[in-house]
């Protein structure tokens, strides 16, 4: 496996993390990273389209479907085990990439480097009180954290993207493993 710098985005469902990322990945982008994302969903879900061939390979009974342009691959196995996926084993799919740093979306439960999205108005509680993981929290309402760990204004991407960066440069993004 690659020791990727890895650091994720966790946080209760309807945060706002993938539209938070939406913002940081082009900054991260522009500063010249290559970047590769993990993300976790939660149910059956679907990136081919009814009626293309993909689809309908898959829906033949294909086991694996991999689909290559000049412009992008995408790889669909099917899967049948009862266990939900291992943050571990996914990044050995980006083994062979030439990434410097890998993003998660979700896998919250996991030993990895993260940071929490936490809105105020959701009432939920921080997700750092309970996961030493956690590096930073990126909230709308920093006056109302009141544990001692790194607070991010939510909506300053470019402040996340150069926590994500300072972060990077002293290693301190990893798996826990």
């Amino acid at each position: 496996m690659n020791n990727f710098p890895i650091v994720g985005f966790a946080a209760f469902s309807g945060s706002g993390k993938t539209t938070l990322l939406s913002g940081v990945i082009p900054i991260l982008r522009d500063r010249g990273l290559r970047v590769g994302i993990i993300k976790h969903a939660h149910h059956n879900f679907s990136i081919d389209i009814p009626g293309k061939d993909s689809y309908e390979l898959r829906h033949a009974g294909a086991d694996q479907v991999l689909i290559a342009s000049q412009q992008r691959v995408a790889w669909i196995q099917e899967k049948s085990q009862e266990r939900a996926p291992v943050l571990r084993d996914l990044l050995d799919h980006f083994r062979e990439q030439n990434l410097d740093i890998v993003i998660v979306e979700g896998f919250k439960h996991e030993p990895f480097s993260k940071i929490e999205v936490h809105r105020a108005d959701l009432k939920r509680p921080l997700l750092a009180e309970k996961d030493d993981n956690i590096i930073a929290v990126a909230t709308d309402d920093p006056q109302n954290i009141e544990i001692n760990i790194r607070t991010l204004d939510l909506d300053n991407h470019h402040e996340i993207a150069d926590f994500i960066l300072l972060s990077k440069s002293q290693q301190k993004l990893s798996l826990a493993y």
